[in-house]
């Protein structure tokens, strides 16, 4: 049973969520599973289990749990921070990606994969390390000098270790301007969001290391530049598996680190389409507060997360641990959860259909002061002022898509289509 704490008015309070993180927990273990039941009939689907239980099992089954927007209360918080069975639930993440890691390279040098069979295993270790990402940002944000070293070290796997500095210390400060790589503009589509974030907040992350090293009057090609740092970590850990597997297994790593990469762009895409903080009189944006980052209360993803999607509260407190976050009633909301959400990014069209509508509803319909791609500013601007004049956009409460967490939607896609271009 999960501890009795001293709650609200001294009342008993349990964490009835304490053993529901060990949810997360399964991703990997899924991929492993796969990798057991390959290598004993050597069935190729096997290695397809992972992609099938993230992106359509988690879905199906949110579409019968309730959303969760229950909070914490804040007179138990200073203890569940320091309770550190919840961290451990995080190291237990990057073990158990490792061992998939392992399978995933083994299985590969094996020379027994079908072509379907390896698609499944770049795809379902993909999975695993993209979500490790997550995982590797929980820890990031801690001060431990041991859990930033477990971040680096499952950023590793991915070849995206200048992430340590440019979600820290990039992204938390331009969040929602046209400044950040890393926030998705309306009109946008995926395809061109990836180059534009990945290689952009690789140049940020490059720049915001060389002013710290230069300030402090060390040099900035050295072990105490983060972003070298993390690809020799890389380096390392590629060349260990080469050593073990074989060079062939280069390709697994390279493959997979893509699909990682991609699913964290992906989510990256979601968490702050279209979303602009307003400039202030001085000429700078406003305070990032919970308007400016799109949030779900889907509890399985959640749980798979580590409440990654209560994501306005993670911009407003960076350092508030997941266990803790809080879901805002009056932040954006997303129409479903990531992993509903994430297979539809990739087709333009139907992401615009589910989402241009909403962000332009956040502000009232004046689409002139959403985050708007430089190149669909005038027909996005145009549309919708058409729009306006002809036939108005309905307001949240005439839809029934408030900004408040729906209990009768069960985290379902909106079927009506955009009016966007």
């Amino acid at each position: 049973m999960a501890p009795v704490l001293s709650g609200p008015e001294g009342a008993p309070w349990q964490d009835g969520k304490r053993y529901m993180w060990l949810t997360a927990l399964m991703v990997p273990l899924v991929t492993i599973a796969g990798f057991g039941l390959w290598h004993r009939t050597e069935f190729s689907l096997h290695w397809w289990i992972t992609p099938l239980f993230v992106f359509v099992a988690i879905p199906l089954m949110e579409r019968t749990a309730k959303r969760d927007s229950a909070n914490v209360p804040e007179v138990v918080c200073a203890t569940l921070e320091v309770d550190r069975y919840y961290r451990w639930c995080a190291y237990l993440y990057l073990l158990l990606a490792g061992a998939a890691l392992l399978a995933g390279a083994s299985a590969w040098s094996s020379n027994k994969l079908s072509p379907v069979a390896q698609l499944g295993v770049i795809f379902s270790v993909g999975t695993v390390t993209g979500v490790g990402i997550t995982t590797a940002h929980e820890l990031g944000h801690k001060r431990s000098s041991m859990e930033r070293w477990l971040a680096r070290l499952m950023l590793a796997a991915t070849c995206y270790g200048h992430f340590y500095v440019e979600h820290n210390r990039g992204h938390h400060v331009r969040v929602a301007t046209s400044l950040d790589p890393a926030s998705a503009r309306l009109g946008e589509t995926f395809w061109r969001f990836w180059p534009r974030s990945v290689f952009g907040a690789l140049r940020s992350a490059w720049a915001l290391e060389a002013h710290r090293l230069r300030l402090r009057r060390l040099g900035v090609v050295s072990l105490r530049n983060e972003v070298l740092l993390g690809w020799l970590l890389t380096a390392a850990l590629f060349a260990a598996l080469i050593l073990a597997f074989g060079s062939g297994v280069l390709i697994f790593l390279a493959a997979q680190a893509i699909v990682g990469i991609s699913l964290l762009e992906g989510v990256n895409y979601i968490q702050h389409y279209g979303l602009s903080r307003a400039v202030t009189a001085s000429g700078r944006p406003e305070k990032v507060g919970p308007q400016h980052s799109w949030n779900s209360d889907a509890v399985i993803t959640n749980l798979s997360l580590f409440q990654l999607q209560r994501h306005s509260d993670h911009h407003t407190n960076p350092t508030r641990p997941y266990q803790t976050l809080r879901s805002f009633p009056d932040a954006p909301q997303l129409p479903a959860s990531y992993a509903a959400l994430l297979p539809i990014v990739f087709v333009p069209r139907a992401w615009f259909a589910i989402m241009n509508d909403r962000v332009v509803e956040r502000y009232d319909g004046d689409v002139t002061r959403a985050n708007i791609a430089p190149y669909r500013r005038t027909a996005l601007v145009e549309h919708y002022h058409k729009a306006s004049m002809t036939s108005p956009l309905p307001t949240m409460s005439e839809t029934g898509q408030g900004d408040g967490p729906d209990p009768d939607s069960r985290g379902a896609i909106p079927s009506t289509v955009s009016r966007a271009p």
